[in-house]
């Protein structure tokens, strides 16, 4: 942890240099003059106005938490900015930490958190579930898990009906896999280059980026070009990356394969959209040889893109198979599979149960989720604030050129950052320096991509078009006082 801090330390130094060397390069458009002139008495902006009062914090402070994560916990962990925050009470979109600050949450734990950091209607069914029950395992009836079934399969096109619960989206991608193999009677997987599916032995496998994959066998799985509008060698063309799924069924597979896999906008890969077409030449190419679709909604669903309830919708595509987590939780541990009564008929073949899958606590919670988002009409007000945000967004990208992208639907936005435009060149020590700047500032964003030089935007969908506004003049203000 250590090494990864000064490795850190060295990068931020490295980028200020370079940024003060080269200013002109990063920063200029086709004219200076559209570049604001800040004077050196130009005011930070403000976080909006938010009516809450955190409570006083008492706890361990940050230094002695991270002593004691550095000897008692994984040495994998790792962590953003070069002093971890110590976050100790979230409402809604915002966080606080040990001091009471506010920050403007804008990843959201990775999109684990939908309505908001601890929405009163969530919490409210979780505690009344908590002291009736807490456990139960399917073996023994609970209208709790089918009602939450019922509401998600409602949620479903054609005859995705069929809903297992699970614990996590790793879990998820690993039973959809298992379903894929099983139905087919082939083994062969395909999921594409940039793509992260999960942290357990099999969907390591399945993830293609290098920051997560580990050294040892995963057994035919194959990965394919990566349809990237931004930076794919075929650019927006979906049907050309798609031949390139034929070829691997053609030559890797012998003509037969189990699956296929995809997120519609990748997630950790640094939210790309799929380059339109795409999912609907490979589903035909897919279910030719045999096999299913599996579409990962880990990060997409529940309306965060604003145009459509699942990110599948985008290219007007079908699955198999659907699996999902993080958002449909609201933060509370549990993922979920959907499929056919055609596919789920293979796993009555054998016991298949999951011990906390679909646990009273988790159910009542996921389906107040649910009725949190419609009520509140959380996808429309993703496509209202997104299109504000993603508009802005463009519009200082026209400013500066360190801005190589700015992509994204509803409220899962990306932000690529370059050093040369024209070469595309990832400016990851410098998207490394902004990230600090922003934390500064009170704005916490992800940070993604193969290259670690994307901002991931994915707040709470909560998130308003003020929010929107203090995030887009903070990363100006960043970008013009460097």
């Amino acid at each position: 942890m250590a090494i990864q801090t000064q490795l850190l330390k060295r990068s931020v130094q490295e980028a200020k240099s370079k940024f003060n060397q080269n200013r002109r390069r990063f920063f200029l458009c086709s004219s200076f003059s559209t570049v604001p002139s800040f004077s050196s008495s130009f005011s930070p902006p403000q976080l909006p106005p938010f009516d809450y009062e955190p409570k006083p914090y008492t706890g361990p402070l940050a230094d002695d938490v991270f002593t004691k994560r550095k000897k008692f916990l994984g040495p994998s962990l790792f962590h953003y900015y070069q002093k971890p925050l110590n976050i100790v009470e979230g409402k809604m979109q915002y966080l606080y930490d040990e001091s009471g600050r506010r920050y403007l949450d804008a990843i959201a734990g990775v999109v684990t958190v939908s309505c908001g950091h601890c929405h009163p209607r969530v919490l409210d069914a979780i505690m009344e579930q908590s002291k009736l029950l807490q456990h139960a395992t399917t073996i023994y009836l609970h209208h709790a898990i089918g009602d939450f079934a019922e509401a998600l399969a409602s949620k479903m096109p054609a005859n995705l009906k069929v809903v297992y619960f699970v614990n996590s989206g790793s879990e998820a991608n690993e039973l959809a896999m298992l379903m894929a193999r099983l139905y087919s009677g082939n083994l062969g997987m395909i999921s594409l280059r940039n793509s992260y599916h999960g942290g357990s032995s099999g969907t390591l496998g399945l993830t293609a980026l290098n920051t997560w994959k580990y050294p040892i066998p995963q057994g035919e799985i194959h990965h394919v070009v990566n349809p990237d509008p931004y930076r794919g060698i075929f650019g927006s063309d979906g049907a050309r990356y798609a031949k390139d799924v034929q070829d691997h069924i053609d030559f890797g597979t012998s003509g037969r394969v189990a699956g296929f896999i995809a997120e519609t906008i990748q997630g950790a890969g640094g939210a790309v959209e799929l380059a339109p077409g795409y999912l609907k030449n490979v589903y035909f190419i897919v279910r030719k040889a045999g096999g299913v679709c599996i579409a990962d909604e880990v990060q997409s669903g529940f309306g965060r893109t604003g145009s459509h309830y699942w990110g599948f919708e985008t290219q007007g595509v079908i699955p198999d198979i659907v699996t999902m987590a993080k958002g449909i939780g609201n933060g509370l541990p549990i993922g979920a599979v959907v499929t056919t009564p055609e596919i789920a008929s293979v796993l009555a073949s054998k016991i298949q149960f999951n011990t906390f899958g679909g646990n009273p606590v988790c159910s009542a919670g996921g389906l107040a989720v649910l009725r949190v988002l419609d009520e509140e009409k959380r996808q429309a007000h993703c496509a209202d604030v997104g299109t504000h945000l993603i508009g802005r967004l463009k519009d200082l990208q026209q400013r500066y050129d360190i801005i190589g992208d700015v992509r994204g639907r509803g409220l899962m936005v990306g932000i690529e950052f370059v050093s040369d435009r024209k070469e595309k060149t990832p400016a990851k020590a410098e998207a490394a320096v902004l990230l600090e700047k922003l934390r500064e500032l009170g704005v916490l964003v992800g940070k993604g991509g193969l290259h670690a030089n994307v901002f991931r935007v994915k707040p709470p969908m909560c998130f308003t078009k003020d929010d929107a506004d203090f995030l887009v003049d903070a990363l100006e203000y960043s970008l013009a006082k460097f």
